[in-house]
């Protein structure tokens, strides 16, 4: 099979029809071959309705069903595992992404050996305010961090090769960095490509700006799980260490300076009464704390299961 084409969406019922009907077209001219399988992350509207109906219409439509809303990173895992396609589109069910472009990408995937492309909306219909400046922020910070070099991690429209999405793991919001995900799994021929943004046609948009705080939280995730996930008694075994030397040097010297005196027949305090104590008693205690957080972390990376990540009530041609 050339494509499998994965739509996560959300009360997106009117756009539904419009958008399966542009995909076939386009899968018509290009003769390939096909499924699309759309994830309904727990509309409330007659979205799944819809869905079971293009899929008795067309044998190659497939659905999956959540109970209810679990976000979009848990609607592309659930279709990641079904995708059977040499090549993985995914793109919004809202229309502001143009099926048009999968041809081109699917090229760059088959032909140029990319691993990953990423679709660039180089010019949006959005807000500029609310969206179009915090997106530009977050790109920014998103590429110094990471060191993949794209402009748009947040665009929907991407392509894969099948063995990248099969060796990712997309969990919590990491939807956003999927990108960063395959860099680190080991896929590095990853791609850019400037795409068509079209102004939203149905409805209105599901996310905020409270997305672009998640999103920089999660980029400090990300981060963190790219240099230490694997390794975390490198970073908190390494800080306790030190801080645990810092205030056991400091102990030493206290008491040091207390004998010494106490020998010289000079005056002296009690111990508790100077301020350097308390400084040395807290240094090693964050010490203790931080180096069994790095051990803890250890211990959890190797018993670690498989966590519940979301429930699928309904399936539809899979």
């Amino acid at each position: 099979m050339n494509l499998s084409i994965i739509i996560p969406l959300l009360n997106e019922q009117e756009s539904l029809p419009e958008l399966h009907q542009w995909i076939v077209n386009v899968m018509t001219a290009h003769k390939y071959s096909y499924e699309v399988i759309f994830i309904d992350d727990g509309s409330t509207d007659d979205s799944w309705r819809i869905i079971e109906s293009l899929s008795k219409e067309n044998g190659n439509v497939k659905g999956i069903r959540f109970m209810r809303n679990f976000g979009k990173s848990q609607a592309l895992h659930a279709g990641f595992a079904k995708a059977q396609g040499d090549v993985v589109i995914t793109m919004d069910a809202d229309l502001q992404d143009s099926p048009e472009e999968i041809p081109d990408l699917y090229k760059m995937v088959m032909n140029q050996d990319y691993d990953l492309v990423s679709g660039w909306k180089k010019k949006r219909y959005d807000s500029v305010v609310t969206k179009n400046l915090p997106s530009k922020l977050f790109n920014w910070a998103a590429r110094k961090t990471s060191g993949v070099h794209l402009n748009d991690f947040n665009c929907g429209l991407k392509a894969y090769k099948n063995t990248v999405i099969k060796n990712i793991e997309v969990s919590g919001e990491m939807h956003r960095y999927i990108p960063v995900l395959a860099k680190n799994a080991g896929f590095s021929k990853i791609g850019e490509k400037v795409v068509i943004h079209q102004a939203r046609k149905y409805g209105e948009s599901k996310f905020g700006v409270s997305r672009f705080i998640n999103g920089f939280l999660d980029l400090i995730t990300i981060w963190f799980l790219s240099r230490y996930g694997k390794r975390p008694m490198h970073l908190f075994g390494a800080g306790g260490v030190l801080m645990f030397i810092i205030g056991f040097i400091a102990t030493g010297f206290i008491i040091s300076i207390k004998l010494i005196r106490l020998y010289s027949g000079f005056k002296t305090v009690l111990v508790t009464e100077n301020p350097l104590f308390y400084i040395a008693l807290t240094a090693m205690i964050i010490g203790s704390q931080l180096f069994l957080a790095g051990f803890l972390g250890e211990i959890i990376l190797r018993t670690k299961n498989n966590e519940e990540r979301y429930k699928i009530s309904s399936e539809v041609n899979l």
